[in-house]
């Protein structure tokens, strides 16, 4: 993944996504080649931050202590506007079909994409 840009991984305030100069495809998972055509080197860029949600589920019974402080929570998973999905936290007032918007919120110590509605 490209040092310029940004991304969440890497402590940045960004979603980087990568996309096939060869086929057009776009999708989430850093690789060295495009999933969809194989071609090799493909293109590091930053979402906009804006899709819709695919789906939502609460967790009421945190996977850690650090994360019980925080129960309930959303976990969404959005289609972002660039073509690919991600899994991120959101609102808990999400539902399937909503727009949102990403903006980054700490999550036991660590700076983690948050959607919500504009």
């Amino acid at each position: 993944m490209s040092a310029t840009v940004a991304d969440w991984t890497r402590d940045g305030e960004g979603v980087a996504y990568q996309a096939c100069g060869a086929c057009g495809a776009h999708w989430y998972f850093h690789r060295t080649f495009c999933p969809r055509c194989g071609q090799g080197s493909p293109e590091d860029r930053t979402a906009g931050g804006e899709g819709t949600v695919h789906a939502v589920t609460v967790v009421a019974r945190a996977p850690s202590e650090a994360l019980r402080a925080h129960a309930p929570y959303a976990i969404v998973l959005v289609d972002a506007d660039e073509g690919f999905r991600l899994m991120a936290h959101g609102a808990l007032d999400l539902r399937i079909g909503d727009r949102v918007r990403c903006r980054f919120a700490d999550l036991a110590g660590r700076l983690v994409p948050y959607f919500e509605k504009p």
